[in-house]
């Protein structure tokens, strides 16, 4: 579609005198319905921005509960196509994020929990539109989303810089965010496209002081609230002439629970409270403003902007258009995959899949769960003994649905950082997506222990870890094998220096766990650390095959294999962190340092001079 004429703009009018009222809360909006048309296309000049929001909660928007304050996006809804239910496949970052980048569902691109690696199979969003010739760039704000974990692919500009937070929780504010996507934005030539992400709703909930919000979730309110005017500054500063010809995308990964069936955060269960997530498709001229009902799937994403660039939709995504809906219509897919494999990575637990249509949703549990969903929209009442046939019948649309071969995370597909690292003298190597064994226990029945390991963590985070570790030991005693439990309480004991104490811990957590990083690396750490260097070289490798692009890794594995005298390998991992980090002046002296001892001084002279000048900011 070419810019607006007037024969356009009148159409324009013609559809809004079609609009009505709509309630929503304490609000109105105008609600629009178009007739079916093919003119639904974008013009070729059409930059793409897609901002998602982190851990968003549906009703702390004003535009869908009318209770707070957001007006940057509540503005964006009410002049856009909005659907206040969408449906994420997963209530983790990580791998809904990937299901919006690749319009497909995590049991097809590989990613089912946060810190694996996304591998090369299928385009992404952003390589379909850097092939037709987008500029691209991507500013995220939370650690889950780090490079590292391969979402940077067909992304020119993968800005990651992360500055402030504790382990595990690093973050850049939103208004920094902000501030970096729009020094890009203002000197890129369209079309582009470019994705801003936002983390700061997640935990922990820290807003600046000015946005905090009353009543008993008010910090989380006000992390939204700070969101929002990132967003509205973000709006603003884009340029005039490039704001009228923009498709803007607004989204969130999942939401999260306060109390709701006894949750506190997200990731374990499959409810709506962190399954249902909005959205919202803006175009200045060429979109409807509108509001449905219907529940499209974030996996949707990917073709629907495809389809109104007028650009080649991949043959092999699960997701579909929602331009049908734009245009009067209804989805072609109505029904949506579910799955958190979080309950057994995380805690050694029965992993949960769900099948949601707008009517019903069941749940394969080891208890299963059967919901009428307009009815019983909060999920309280669980009719599966009450319909056992419509329960049945769903589990097998629900196989069926769920049928064909799961590819495996990148960790196992990296040919060329395996042959890095048989070089090394690495061997091993097991099943990233190991399928769990029958008969664990239903997470809904460890809601308890789950409760009490949050306790536990926020008082490691605190660093109290003799408290976080008698609670850690309070739940290993009814529950040995608890993968959590038995990660942080080791965490927990090398944290507080007691490195001996610490390391069978983590031994026993790479034993439940093979494929947790974060266990191998503290482990290695920790080996490491009291001098064990033989022991931990293999631990740092294993790191690195399940995050091959870990700099960390790479760089203590060069470190533990100087110390055990192996030092023309421990140059090579050395170069290697060199060569993922070129900007990092720490990386090049500790190559040339390697070097040095090593004899290869012409090298290490080099190096020493790169270093320098890096540090000098050069």
């Amino acid at each position: 579609m070419q810019p607006a004429s007037p024969s356009s703009r009148s159409h324009r009018w013609r559809l809004l005198l079609t609009c009505g009222l709509l309630a929503s809360g304490s609000s109105w909006w105008i609600a629009c319905r178009t007739a079916p048309t093919s003119e639904l296309r974008l013009a070729p000049e059409t930059s793409v921005l897609l901002i998602t929001v982190d851990t968003l909660r549906r009703d702390a928007l004003g535009w869908v509960s009318g209770a707070n304050t957001t007006p940057a996006i509540d503005r964006l809804a009410a002049e856009g196509f909005r659907f206040p239910s969408a449906v994420t496949p997963v209530p983790l970052t990580l791998p809904a994020h990937a299901s919006m980048l690749t319009g497909r569902h995590p049991r097809r691109h590989g990613v089912r929990v946060n810190g694996q690696v996304l591998g090369g199979g299928g385009a992404t969003l952003a390589e379909a539109l850097n092939e037709a010739g987008y500029a691209t760039a991507a500013f995220v704000s939370g650690f889950p989303l780090r490079a590292l974990f391969g979402l940077d692919r067909g992304f020119q500009t993968y800005d990651d810089r992360l500055p402030g937070g504790r382990e595990g929780w690093l973050e850049r504010p939103a208004s920094d965010t902000t501030a970096a996507a729009l020094d890009w934005i203002r000197l890129a030539e369209p079309p582009w496209f470019v994705w801003v992400h936002y983390y700061d709703p997640h935990a922990p909930y820290e807003p600046p002081r000015s946005f905090w919000q009353p009543g008993p979730r008010g910090s989380y309110d006000g992390e939204v609230a700070y969101a929002d005017h990132a967003i509205g500054e973000l709006l603003a500063g884009i340029p005039e002439e490039t704001r009228g010809r923009l498709l803007t995308v607004f989204t969130a990964d999942h939401g999260e629970s306060f109390g709701e069936h006894e949750e506190h955060d997200h990731g374990l269960f499959l409810y709506d409270t962190t399954m249902l997530v909005p959205l919202i498709l803006h175009h200045p001229d060429a979109l409807p403003a509108g509001q449905s009902d219907a529940s499209p799937r974030l996996t949707d994403l990917m073709p629907t902007v495809l389809e109104l660039l007028n650009l080649r939709v991949p043959a092999d995504l699960q997701g579909v258009s929602v331009l049908p809906v734009l245009q009067g219509g209804s989805l072609a897919e109505a029904t949506a995959l579910l799955e958190t494999r979080y309950p057994w990575t995380t805690y050694g637990w029965a992993p949960l899949r769900a099948l949601r249509s707008a009517e019903w949703k069941v749940v394969d549990a080891p208890r299963v769960e059967l919901y009428d969903l307009r009815a019983d929209p909060l999920e309280h009442l669980n009719l599966a003994t009450d319909q056992p046939q419509r329960a049945a019948e769903m589990l097998r649309q629900l196989d069926a649905a769920a049928a064909g071969p799961s590819p495996k995370a990148k960790a196992l597909l990296d040919a060329e950082v395996l042959e890095q690292l048989s070089a090394l003298g690495y061997v091993g190597g097991g099943s990233v997506n190991e399928e769990p064994p029958e008969s664990l226990a239903d997470p809904k029945d460890r809601i308890a222990e789950r409760n009490l390991l949050l306790q536990a963590e926020s008082l490691l985070q605190a660093r109290r870890f003799a408290e976080a570790l008698a609670i850690f030991d309070q739940v290993l005693a009814s529950d040995p094998d608890n993968k959590f439990a038995t990660l942080r309480s080791g965490m927990a004991l090398l944290k507080s220096g007691n490195l001996r104490a610490a390391i069978p811990r983590l031994e026993r957590s790479t034993e439940l766990d093979p494929s947790q990083p974060e266990a191998r690396f503290a482990l290695a750490d920790a080996l490491t650390r009291v001098g064990r260097y033989s022991d931990a070289v293999p631990q740092w490798m294993e790191t690195i095959r399940l995050q091959p692009r870990r700099v960390a890794a790479w760089s203590n594995l060069g470190s533990a294999l100087g110390w055990d005298g192996r030092m023309a390998e421990a140059i090579e991992a050395f170069a290697q962190a060199a060569e993922l980090e070129p900007d990092n002046a720490d990386l090049w002296a500790n190559l040339a340092a390697a070097e040095r001892v090593a004899g290869r001084h012409s090298d290490a002279e080099a190096h020493f001079e790169k270093a320098s000048r890096l540090a000098d900011g050069g």
